[in-house]
C-alpha cells in the first residue's frame, strides 16, 4: 500500500471516529500535533478577517499592491 493510500484510509478513519477513540488518538499524538507548528485561527480571528475582506470587496477600505506593501513595511513609504 502506498503512503498516499495509507493517508487516505487514515483520514477516512479519523473522520468517522467516536468521541472516545478520537480523544484517545489525540492523547497519543498530542505532542506531535502541537510540535507540528500547524497554524490555526480562532473563530474571532476568522470573523475579523471576514469583516476586513467584506470591506475590501465593497471598496470601503484602503488596499495596497504587493510592491506598496513592501515599501510600507521597509519604511520607504508612509500611509
Amino acid at each position: 500500500m502506498t503512503v498516499a493510500a495509507i493517508r487516505k484510509k487514515l483520514k477516512t478513519y479519523v473522520d468517522d471516529l467516536d468521541d472516545k477513540k478520537a480523544t484517545a488518538l489525540y492523547t497519543l499524538l498530542a505532542d506531535d500535533i502541537e510540535a507540528s507548528g500547524a497554524f490555526t485561527l480562532s473563530t474571532e480571528e476568522i470573523a475579523i478577517l471576514d469583516k476586513e475582506y467584506q470591506l475590501h470587496i465593497e471598496g470601503k477600505s484602503k488596499s495596497y499592491s504587493w510592491e506598496e506593501a513592501k515599501e510600507i513595511i521597509r519604511g520607504k513609504k508612509h500611509l
